[in-house]
């Protein structure tokens, strides 16, 4: 096998392969040396009757595993052809080929479907039953199951039949008349011994779930696993098919991404076909309710109107403090939402946590408020031409009331979104508006009223 080239462009490599004047044998040997991800970026860079010889560099299992990093397959069904793309989603694991058809138009998937092998249809059809939001529509039937009371010499080449087709083969499934039984892990069935009995090295507590429940009720329990895939039953007990470490990882991300999404005032990822409408009616609920809030934090801003009219340049620092205020309980909000996703966390391990998103505020609050005390004063002074005394006596008052609100900010952010926790409100949808508000008013409250008592009331500084 020829050695692999190292450079950070494959893709330009995997090109000038395919367009030399080399033999498609020695394309095939060389291509062997790469991704299927980097191929597949390859393979839509390519002009049409190049990528229609696809089919002669490459067997079809490892076509199929290309195809399936594609991002709009659509686009190259016609290079392919139905019965030859069909091939393809015969071969390719279950949940990818189901991602391409729930992709794909009603035409296209229909002209399709009469390719596909009874069987594969079976299982996508079983998937299609089951409702996004549930396990069985995230499962794949890549996986091998052996019946139990089996020899060793049985199972070994039951397995060695099975890797042929399925590739999943770090754990075995074992069967009792049809119904989960267990597990094997691999390097057990391979170190036993061939008088070994199969029985003792079957795991008969390994983690299972069922295919109808909700993805989001079990995900936590599921990842605290962390194993390579986790068997799906349905209700009679049966193994239909297997979550991989891989789909743990998707769920994960997907759950991280809606509660971003639920902190920028939506209920669920925006994307590029949402309709202006559709956005609209997510975000102008919380946009009127920000400016509502907003009214009220103004009307404060408009009781310290004298403390402006005397002293006009305080009011060139209040968004230094109300964005730092904003920046801290946001960052402590998205870390509690992290850790709230664990339900299972104590009562002793939230108060701990609180002590050190508390302890991080004074810290980073101390930090902050002495540089801007000390920055802020020259500048005031240099460029203001402003007397040393009057200069950082606003200058205390900046950094003093940054380093308040840094500190009730990062309370507030874990304190609020744990509460809403607690009576089963989401944290991640009405967290943010509260928290802004609610730093917004301590962080004017304090600044200008620091600036009232010491600028007017305590040395007369006008």
């Amino acid at each position: 096998m020829t050695e692999r080239k190292y450079n950070n462009d494959y893709v330009q490599d995997i090109l000038h392969i395919i367009s030399s004047d080399h033999t498609i044998e020695e394309k095939r040997n060389l291509l062997d040396e790469y991704h299927d991800k980097d191929i597949a970026e390859a393979f839509e860079l390519l002009p049409k009757e190049e990528r229609k010889l696809f089919f002669d560099y490459f067997d079809i299992k490892r076509l199929s595993s290309i195809i399936g990093y594609i991002e709009d397959p659509e686009d190259y069904i016609q290079d392919f052809g139905y019965k030859k793309y069909a091939m393809l989603l015969n071969k390719m694991d279950l949940d990818d080929a189901v991602d391409i058809l729930e992709n794909l138009n009603e035409n296209t998937k229909s002209r399709l479907l009469p390719y596909l092998h009874v069987k594969r249809r079976e299982d996508i059809f079983l998937i299609k039953s089951f409702n996004p939001d549930q396990i069985g529509h995230e499962i794949t039937t890549n996986f091998i199951s052996i019946e139990r009371g089996l020899t060793i010499r049985q199972a070994m080449k039951e397995l060695v039949r099975q890797s042929s087709t399925h590739d999943n083969i770090n754990t075995i499934y074992v069967t009792d008349h049809n119904q989960y039984y267990g597990t094997i892990d691999l390097k057990d069935l391979i170190v036993a011994r061939e008088n070994d009995d199969l029985e003792e090295i079957i795991a008969t507590s390994y983690p299972h779930v069922y295919a109808h429940e909700m993805i989001s009720d079990c995900i936590d329990e599921i990842r605290e696993y962390e194993e390579d895939s986790i068997p799906v039953l349905n209700d009679d007990n049966e193994i239909i098919g297997v979550i991989t470490s891989t789909d743990i990882t998707d769920f994960i991300e997907d759950e991280q991404d809606e509660d971003y999404a639920k902190l920028a005032g939506m209920t669920e990822q925006s994307d590029l076909d949402e309709t202006v409408k559709d956005g609209m009616k997510k975000r102008l609920p919380w946009l009127i309710l920000l400016l509502f809030l907003g009214m009220i934090v103004s009307t404060v801003v408009g009781l310290f109107e004298s403390v402006v009219a005397e002293i006009a340049i305080v009011v060139c620092f209040q968004s230094l403090i109300l964005d730092m205020a904003g920046n801290v309980g946001t960052q402590s909000l998205a870390v509690t939402i992290r850790l709230l996703v664990d339900e299972n966390i104590s009562t002793k391990d939230k108060l701990k946590f609180i002590l050190k998103e508390l302890n991080i505020g004074l810290s980073n609050g101390m930090i902050l408020g002495l540089l801007s005390f000390l920055f802020i004063g020259f500048y005031i002074m240099i460029a203001k031409n402003r007397p040393f005394m009057d200069a950082f006596i606003l200058s205390g008052c900046v950094g003093v009331s940054l380093f308040v609100a840094m500190v009730f900010s990062s309370l507030v952010g874990v304190v609020i979104p744990m509460f809403f926790h607690k009576i089963k409100v989401d944290p991640a949808v009405a967290s943010g508006p509260l928290i802004t508000t609610i730093n917004d008013l301590v962080a004017v409250v304090t600044y200008y009223g620091l600036a009232w008592l010491l600028l007017i009331q305590v040395f007369h500084v006008h």
